[in-house]
């Protein structure tokens, strides 16, 4: 992962990180609030989550189970997107493989797939016909797959990538967005978190999003859809004997 470039004086950094924990977040170390919110498309008193992600990264396929388990947690509190960053343009194959899954609603039942495909299989979805392959082995009408993918609408997603990146102003992955206001990192909760093992990371990141979606439900006035426990940093990781 990328570090993520914060705008803010290097001793209001150290400062605020002092008193810094995944369960009460700070502004300016576990996360940062856009100069420009966004806006959102969550309805009724669902906070809106965004994911920028991408299928071939370690750290994106190590947080997918907990934001997984998260997502369902939360439940009607939140309405979730994920966005796929093209690493190589408006033409990056894995980006597009998603923005077609998603045309063809098929990310329920291919995402899990896909991240295993790039991480335990070792398959290389780096070109078009590599994508094609695998998921014509993988469930997948190929018919049906290539006119979603060479759709009208798979094209122009594809070109607002870029412009969707900045205006979230992403440049790591993974990262996420609350309410089109609070942009959240791993790499920031890490930083802000300098004593967080490792193995805790991921699972601490959807503390910190616990901690975020309850915020704007308060300042909206939103009603939780369901009662939850506290969030509770994940406890660090016993040493191996």
């Amino acid at each position: 992962m990328r570090t993520l470039r914060f705008a803010l004086a290097a001793a209001s950094l150290i400062a605020t990180a002092a008193f810094a924990s995944p369960a009460d977040p700070k502004n300016g170390a576990e996360y940062l609030t856009l100069a420009q919110p966004q806006p959102v498309q969550a309805v009724g008193n669902k906070v809106e989550v965004i994911e920028f992600f991408m299928y071939h990264c370690p750290a994106c396929n190590a947080v997918e189970p907990h934001f997984a388990q998260w997502i369902k947690k939360q439940g009607d509190n939140i309405s979730v997107r994920r966005v796929h960053m093209p690493l190589s343009g408006p033409n990056d194959p894995e980006a597009r493989l998603y923005v077609t899954l998603e045309a063809m609603g098929k990310v329920e039942q291919m995402h899990a797939k896909v991240f295993r495909g790039a991480h335990v299989e070792r398959v290389r979805m780096n070109s078009e016909a590599a994508i094609i392959d695998w998921v014509s082995k993988n469930g997948i009408d190929k018919a049906k797959f290539l006119e979603a993918w060479n759709s009208f609408g798979v094209m122009t997603k594809m070109k607002r990538l870029g412009a969707t990146l900045a205006a979230y102003r992403v440049d790591s992955t993974p990262s996420f967005v609350v309410d089109g206001r609070y942009l959240l990192t791993a790499s920031s909760v890490a930083e802000a978190n300098p004593d967080l093992p490792r193995a805790d990371l991921f699972k601490n990141t959807t503390v910190a999003l616990d901690a975020l979606v309850a915020k704007v439900q308060k300042d909206k006035g939103f009603k939780p859809a369901a009662a939850a426990a506290p969030a509770k940093p994940a406890a660090p990781a016993k040493a191996a004997k």
